[in-house]
């Protein structure tokens, strides 16, 4: 194989891997809502019960049932709280059952419940709570190039890990462009994201355990390195099959994980 075509085969594998880690990001993540599909009253019921909700207003968690004989309640309380379970029943509109969850501060969270009642009898729609975490909305102008970055670092990381694996050779200019799109997507649109989202730039250390701040430190830390040691020695390639390695286990870490969220429990009442 001549060495285009192994370059090309690198990009088109680096790309793969790429795709197949945002399906994952998106499947794993605290902030994927739960699909659900079932039968009820024979009817089919259909339910997405969100956990993000970036609403200027109550979050409405809509369940598709066209029979008008099914009805139900929804309990709720602030996540982390000391509160007593709240119920109230769900509001029909049309082929919808409708809960309105109360709307809370950036990076609050409301644990809920839904049951549908019927003459066949109740049908809980989870087994578990699903928790819910409100945020700001994120202009697109942010949140767009962010994502686009990041994910772009992974292709060019990837890539620059191949291409060590497969001793290539001069791996600076890949460890410089995966420096360049992580910090770019990471460290500087990254907290403004996080602001525009939560209120804060950066509630990674030393202030705070935020796991998606902390994580793309670590990875940034790891690229500066390689890119330093592959400047110095265009030829080394423990440090990118290194900080390439790191990357790639920061990506498979579910996004949102250990996020900002309000202590109830801790905050004045």
């Amino acid at each position: 194989m001549s060495h285009r075509s192994k370059s090309i085969l690198l990009w088109v594998l680096s790309f793969i891997l790429m795709t197949g880690l945002a399906v994952y990001q998106r499947a794993t993540g605290p902030t994927y809502p739960t699909r659900i599909k079932t039968v009820f009253e024979g009817t089919e019921v259909r339910a997405r019960l969100i956990t993000s909700s970036d609403s200027e207003g109550d979050a409405l968690v809509k369940i598709t049932a066209a029979n008008t004989a099914i009805g139900g309640t929804y309990t709720y309380k602030r996540y982390k709280s000391h509160d007593e379970w709240q119920t109230a029943d769900l509001i029909r509109d049309g082929d919808h059952l409708i809960a309105a969850l109360p709307h809370q501060a950036p990076a609050g969270k409301v644990m809920y419940t839904i049951t549908l009642t019927g003459s066949a009898g109740e049908l809980k729609m989870s087994e578990e709570p699903v928790v819910l975490r409100f945020k700001g909305k994120v202009p697109s102008f942010f949140l767009i190039p962010h994502i686009i970055l990041m994910f772009l670092a992974m292709v060019f990381s990837t890539r620059a890990g191949m291409g060590a694996l497969a001793r290539e050779g001069n791996y600076f200019p890949l460890s410089l462009w995966t420096s360049i799109l992580l910090f770019s997507g990471g460290l500087f649109l990254g907290p403004l994201v996080q602001y525009h989202a939560f209120g804060e730039f950066w509630t990674g250390w030393p202030w705070g355990h935020d796991l998606t701040d902390n994580k793309t430190a670590i990875a940034m830390i790891f690229w500066i390195i390689a890119l330093f040691r592959t400047r110095k020695y265009p030829d080394q390639r423990g440090w990118v099959m290194a900080a390439a390695a790191v990357l790639l286990a920061v990506y498979l870490i579910p996004h949102s994980v250990l996020g900002s969220e309000i202590d109830y429990t801790a905050a004045p009442e």
